[in-house]
């Protein structure tokens, strides 16, 4: 089992709801401080891994919600699948060298495959969009989290689903929270973005 605090469970108290946050390295970050602000009115957990690009969470969607009753579940993919990858699937840089490793075309289809699978689950759902890619971020060209999103924002919109754009909260405030240079947050940045989410599942806990 990875090591990473933001893996270890909650405490759970059974009187409360269950929220569950599915996400990259973005939400692994502001899962800790998250889950502190909504203590005591949620119980939240995460997958126990980076759930990275779409086709790896068709392939482990079902494992990760287990069998759980789940009132909240707030959900991410898009950094993994913009990333440019070479011939071998590593990281390509400079990223223009490369392939993405989801098309835009095939992670709105296989966008819209989670979604069909999460709302069988009867939970509130909440689409995250992807946070922005700034320039000079390795494997990643700037500009793309913005076409990737709006594909995104196609399937969410079919599916009459509630968005935290916290690509657009971030977009607003880069500079202070962001590492240049890179998609990643400093652990402030971590926290401000955790403030956003916990806010977001909080109004759907209350209009439960």
């Amino acid at each position: 089992m990875p090591d990473n605090p933001a893996f270890a469970p909650p405490d759970v108290n059974p009187r409360l709801p269950n929220v569950l946050l599915i996400g990259d390295s973005i939400s692994i970050g502001y899962t800790l401080p998250a889950r502190e602000l909504l203590k005591g009115r949620a119980n939240v957990f995460r997958p126990l891994a980076n759930c990275g690009p779409t086709p790896r969470g068709l392939e482990h969607l079902d494992e990760w919600l287990g069998d759980r009753e789940w009132s909240v579940i707030h959900f991410n993919f898009g950094l993994h699948d913009l990333k440019c990858v070479d011939e071998d699937g590593k990281m390509a840089n400079p990223p223009q060298s490369g392939a993405y490793q989801v098309s835009i075309d095939r992670y709105e289809k296989n966008l819209d495959k989670i979604l069909t699978r999460l709302e069988a689950t009867d939970a509130q759902l909440i689409w995250c969009s992807t946070t922005p890619v700034p320039e000079g971020s390795s494997g990643r060209i700037k500009g793309d989290a913005d076409r990737y999103n709006e594909a995104a924002s196609r399937v969410v919109a079919a599916h009459d689903l509630t968005t935290n754009d916290l690509y657009s909260f971030a977009l607003s405030r880069l500079e202070s929270i962001q590492i240049p240079a890179n998609v990643h947050f400093t652990d402030d940045g971590s926290a401000v973005l955790a403030a956003r989410v916990a806010q977001v599942i909080t109004q759907a806990l209350q209009s439960a």
